[in-house]
């Protein structure tokens, strides 16, 4: 697959347009034949016999989605987002041999005399002047009061979010919660009376099934898409996601928007195309709404998402490996090593044990296996079935939890490094010794306000207002105490300067 590669949000527009109008409609039939050579044949060819009488055969009768649009449509949202990234600050201090005397390129954010010029020259920090980018996506209204479900990279980093209805009405969305293994988003709206739609079950789809899509690709708002289910349970990259399969035509705005059954229920949200050209070419993926509808439990009473951990990682077994293995044909997921003090490792699987069943349910293929241990609560005792030296045995495990899971919305961070929209840890005592420093905190995430100052992850806060910070209650009590701004002390490489950080 070095050639292909999944899309979230592709933008080749111009290809997909020239491939519309390549060739002419009525050169068509034409194909591997020159005009001349056609016109050569029709003149020395013997008259044709009179075609057969063709038999009419009584017509399919194909699906009609034109009530589901006129009744659900309306319940599908357009979502556009604002995100301001920030621009590189590119001042050298002087730029040797231009014989101009203009000091090179230098574009201080604060302005060529203000007292932070002297410091941002040669650093290469992102200046804070961001400039605004606009996407679009979809979603869809679960609740009548203007709870949405839309895909997480629809909205994340985002700093404004807007709704627009069918009826042309707007309105700015709250991101209540965000969960990037799953790709699912929760968003707010104030309304009432709004229409919505049905949640379906996703495990009752079947190959083949006729499936609706409602979204806006490329912006065009409400438009359906009809294909059928190409497959289920579809893996894509170690996801925690069994993927829904289908020819649906998806595109990008699209993404956020949900699939329908010919029930008129809501079985998945369309998420990613798997394409060359980064366009639609006859693969595309969708999130089942029963997924979808845990994280979203998971995002609205607790803010983040916790799955299940086994502490093993796995391959799949494959003809040979099941021959040397002694199993009766190829299953199961291949233990290739098991993680020390993990809860594998604390139940007895060992290297070498091929995991056949988890509470009950077969895995026949590894991929299986993540997305059933992610669907566990932490500290839940599963019991699996295992293939050992010939012979299948049972072991109990009680799982742990899967880290990082801190997802909750990025517009609400008082978890994160309180209103600036950071994320910090304090320093490993490596990374300490590394960088010759005594504390210090490492951002892993940047959003809002310390996003827009030009602040990265990678970054080291160092202090703040002056006042070394070694935790991030440290840096919240900093930031609570400061009116205006505060300014940060952060170290980037080897370079060190104070960032201004406007504050709630």
């Amino acid at each position: 697959m070095t050639f292909m590669s999944f899309v979230r949000k592709p933008l080749v527009i111009a290809a997909l347009g020239a491939a519309s109008f390549a060739v002419p409609v009525g050169a068509l039939y034409l194909a591997g034949a020159s005009h001349a050579a056609a016109s050569s044949a029709t003149q020395t060819a013997a008259p044709a016999p009179a075609p057969a009488p063709m038999v009419s055969a009584p017509a399919a009768a194909l699906p009609d989605f034109s009530g589901m649009v006129q009744r659900f449509g309306p319940a599908v949202v357009n979502i556009t987002v604002t995100t301001k990234v920030s621009t590189a600050y590119q001042g050298d201090g002087g730029d040797e041999g231009d014989g101009n005397g203009d000091g090179g390129d230098q574009q201080d954010p604060f302005g060529p005399n203000s007292p932070f010029a002297p410091f941002f020259r040669g650093f290469g920090f992102q200046a804070p002047h961001p400039q605004p980018m606009h996407g679009e996506g979809s979603g869809f209204i679960i609740r009548p009061d203007g709870l949405i479900l839309t895909n997480a990279h629809v909205v994340k980093g985002a700093s404004e979010v807007t709704v627009r209805l069918t009826d042309r009405r707007e309105f700015t969305a709250k991101v209540i919660g965000i969960d990037s293994k799953s790709d699912i988003a929760v968003i707010k709206i104030e309304a009432k009376d709004l229409p919505t739609v049905q949640i379906g079950d996703s495990r009752s789809l079947k190959v083949g099934e006729w499936v609706l899509a409602i979204g806006a690709p490329f912006g065009f708002e409400n438009s359906a898409t009809a294909g059928i289910v190409s497959a289920k349970g579809r893996s894509l990259n170690g996801d925690y996601v069994p993927f829904i399969q289908t020819d649906v035509p998806i595109n990008p705005g699209n993404s956020g928007g949900p699939l329908f059954n010919m029930r008129g229920e809501v079985v998945g949200i369309n998420s990613q195309i798997y394409s060359r050209s980064g366009g639609y070419q006859g693969v595309s993926f969708s999130i089942p709404i029963d997924v979808a509808m845990q994280v979203e439990q998971q995002l609205q009473t607790t803010g983040h998402v916790t799955r299940g951990k086994l502490g093993v990682v796995i391959q799949n077994v494959t003809q040979g490996l099941s021959d040397s293995f002694g199993l009766p044909r190829p299953e199961g997921a291949l233990v290739s090593s098991v993680e020390k003090d993990g809860p594998a490792a604390r139940a007895g699987v060992e290297p070498g044990d091929v995991i056949l069943k988890l509470n009950g349910d077969a895995i026949n293929d590894s991929t299986e296996l993540p997305v059933k241990v992610a669907s566990v609560n932490p500290g839940t005792s599963v019991e699996l079935e295992i293939w050992r030296n010939h012979a299948s045995r049972t072991l109990r495990v009680k799982l742990g939890a899967l880290e990082d899971q801190r997802t909750a919305a990025s517009h609400d961070t008082q978890h994160e490094g309180g209103k600036l929209g950071l994320a910090v840890r304090p320093l490993t005592g490596d990374e300490q010794r590394q960088g010759n420093l005594s504390g210090g905190l490492l951002v892993e995430r940047s959003s809002g306000p310390a996003a827009e100052a030009g602040i990265q992850p990678g970054d080291i806060v160092l202090s703040a207002n002056g006042a070394p910070v070694s935790s991030a209650q440290a840096l919240k009590s900093a930031v609570e105490s400061s009116k205006g701004h505060v300014a940060l002390l952060i170290q980037r490489g080897d370079a060190r300067i104070f960032v201004p950080v406007r504050v709630g």
